[in-house]
């Protein structure tokens, strides 16, 4: 009784909406793919019909198992990143894979559902209070421990999706200054990059000037805003030195041309420039299923992966767009709503994991197609091609779904 219990209460409206992203995701990638990638949309098919014993393999698995060795999990994960620095096989200058004759594998794209899983196990924890510094350290070193072994691969872009786990903690009671910095700490960056920083500083001088005189505690304030004033001032005349020398000329281009700061269409910037045509040529209803001039053109670079939602935007036009935004958003909302129904803290914590990552890597992809953000390498989830992406992201929605299935047999 408690498996038929289970299997009845599978959330399928979260399983429906999967399975028609999945289905459109390779429609386009059939699409992309035709002219100049022969042999990739069958390759997708082959991980997409793999991702059905995955997922009975997933739900089977009784959910507090997910729990119980929540830190095995992520411990295993965390060997898995090492192990690339000694056997990962170098593609387009990143080590991000292992490489088993012509399959390979990306353990970056399951550390994301490891880490979720330590993260709420570590917050599920009665004793653990995220107002105590010690609790902080070790939730944020949980985050940023893949990170730093993600980074040196390089592969920015599955680094920056562990920002969102910021949220989370700040959802389960981490103080908000560590939001707050971190917003003004990205702000200050962009900003300093535009402007002159003693402008910058100025601004900031008479923010804080502000704050101080309609503070009740001024006196106190006053210590405080000048130690935010010496930071910020260090920091903003630092940047130009990080920018230069930490991050890489390809990282420096693409920020330049995207702050207006230097234009390279047939350089660095060409893949946003054909990006931002194809999906503005698509109009309201898009030029049809294998029609797109650029798609068929090859125009975009890497549009099966990264770029696929040009292919999107260009054959399906607004309309079409607007239909998979919808789809995202109705997905998102409803892990939401099941994550908040959660009888445990461990699933509700572990639901906004999986919300957090998906809606990242939806908002990144589609900002960077779009132009609004640089060119990074951030796929967009069940539509970019790859085994590795799409069973990540399925093993991290499918393990939630059945933990909430799981949650009639909860006290």
């Amino acid at each position: 009784m408690k498996n038929q219990s289970i299997t009845n209460n599978i959330d399928w409206i979260s399983i429906i909406i999967y399975s028609v992203l999945v289905i459109l995701g390779w429609l386009n990638i059939y699409s992309s793919s035709l002219s100049s990638m022969e042999g990739t949309s069958d390759k997708q098919l082959i991980f997409i019909v793999l991702t059905i014993p995955l997922i009975f393999t997933v739900v089977s698995i009784d959910g507090k198992f997910y729990e119980k060795y929540a830190s095995i999990i992520f411990g295993v994960s965390l060997l898995s990143l090492m192990g690339l620095f000694l056997f990962g096989k170098t593609i387009a200058g990143q080590r991000c894979w292992y490489a088993i004759g012509s399959f390979t594998l990306q353990p970056s794209e399951f550390a994301k559902a490891a880490t979720s899983l330590a993260l709420a196990k570590f917050l599920s924890d009665t004793q653990i209070n995220l107002k105590e510094t010690n609790r902080q350290i070790q939730a944020l070193a949980i985050i940023f421990l893949p990170v730093l072994l993600i980074l040196p691969q390089p592969d920015p872009g599955s680094a920056l999706i562990y920002s969102i786990f910021i949220i989370v903690l700040y959802r389960e009671g981490l103080p908000a200054w560590y939001v707050w910095t971190g917003f003004i700490t990205i702000l200050l960056f962009v900003l300093t990059l535009v402007f002159e920083p003693q402008y910058i500083i100025l601004a900031a001088l008479a923010v804080l000037l502000f704050v101080h005189f309609k503070s009740r505690l001024a006196d106190r304030n006053a210590i405080m805003s000048t130690i935010l004033l010496v930071l910020i001032t260090g920091f903003v005349f630092s940047v130009d030195y990080i920018f230069d020398n930490v991050f890489k000329q390809h990282h420096r281009d693409r920020f330049n041309i995207l702050l207006g700061k230097s234009v390279d269409m047939n350089g660095t910037g060409y893949n946003t420039n054909q990006s931002e045509i194809a999906i503005g040529s698509g109009g309201w209803l898009g030029k049809g299923f294998l029609e797109g001039t650029q798609t068929k053109g090859g125009f975009v670079p890497e549009q099966h992966t990264d770029y696929i939602f040009t292919t999107v935007g260009e054959e399906w036009g607004f309309a079409g767009s607007l239909l998979v935004l919808g789809l995202f958003a109705g997905l998102l909302l409803r892990i939401i709503y099941l994550a908040e129904r959660q009888k445990t803290k461990f699933s509700r914590v572990y639901g906004y994991c999986v919300a957090g990552i998906l809606f990242t890597h939806f908002f990144v992809n589609i900002a960077m197609v779009s132009g609004i953000f640089p060119t990074i390498g951030v796929p967009l989830p069940f539509f970019s091609y790859g085994g590795s992406g799409l069973w990540g992201f399925t093993i991290l929605l499918f393990i939630f779904i059945k933990m909430d299935a799981n949650k009639v047999n909860e006290w």
